[in-house]
């Protein structure tokens, strides 16, 4: 074979039994004195090769993770009263999350971190990144407002949001059912759905922003703005200021070429 030779055109010679691959082939092409071009085109095919095989294990792993991890306990119950009334539910906490997923993750070769924002003015943000010992890791982010309840530090208020944001986003990741949870949405909890005078603020908004609403809601999984969790409150704002803001600069735009 001359060194001129297009990577589609080499002829293998192998055993029947032995799987031919990307490497095979570029080992092959090297022996064969192939060009640099044929030998750049089978050095990326290994690499689309692995990425593939990284994916399709990474997929493997998860299903037969899921397959055992069981329904994760509520061990934790919060009943306080505060001025919007009694607060009462039971959820799980990270620890009792990790406790039962993290043996059975590490049997199938994953493990999960976190990756945190909480820059001023903006809503705290985590992200949960899931990996695979094969390289492939898939990532899941939630951002959500500082939770202001109780007598918190600035601080303690973010702390407690990251806690939250961390369970949620693990919980996600991993495909954990969260259809029956109660976190926070008895009672009034600062932690569940937004109050009244938050959906009043959100309507106000709304008026002037003008978006396509049922899009709007659907983005937040919710039906009405009343099912809004709190925590995406500081998110749903930003939307609708950034597009109040970009009609305005439309608006101003249009005058002046007038």
């Amino acid at each position: 074979m001359n060194a001129q030779t297009p990577a589609t055109a080499l002829v293998i010679e192998h055993e029947p039994s032995r799987e031919v691959t990307p490497l095979t082939l570029l080992s092959q092409a090297l022996s064969s004195g192939a060009d640099p071009a044929t030998l750049r085109e089978f050095m990326q095919l290994q690499r689309e090769y692995k990425r593939d095989q990284a994916k399709a294990a990474f997929d493997n792993a998860i299903a037969a993770a899921k397959a055992e991890i069981p329904v994760i306990i509520k061990n934790r119950v919060v009943d306080f009263t505060s001025t919007k009334g009694r607060t009462h539910y039971a959820h799980e906490d990270l620890a009792g999350i990790a406790r039962t997923v993290d043996p059975i993750l590490s049997r199938h070769g994953l493990s999960y971190r976190f990756r945190t924002s909480a820059e001023i003015n903006q809503p705290v943000t985590v992200t949960c990144i899931l990996s695979h010992r094969d390289g492939h890791s898939e990532e899941n982010t939630l951002p959500g407002a500082r939770d202001d309840s109780g007598n918190k530090n600035s601080l303690q208020q973010i702390g407690s949001t990251l806690t939250y944001l961390q369970r949620y986003t693990l919980k996600a990741a991993l495909g954990l059912a969260a259809s029956s949870d109660d976190d926070g949405r008895a009672g009034g909890d600062d932690m569940g759905a937004i109050n009244a005078e938050q959906v009043a603020e959100l309507r106000s908004l709304i008026v002037r922003a003008a978006p396509d609403l049922p899009k709007f809601l659907d983005n937040f999984g919710v039906d009405d703005l009343a099912d809004l969790p709190v925590l995406r409150l500081s998110e749903a704002k930003m939307i609708l200021n950034m597009k109040i803001k970009a009609d305005e600069k439309k608006a101003r735009a249009k005058e002046e070429t007038a």
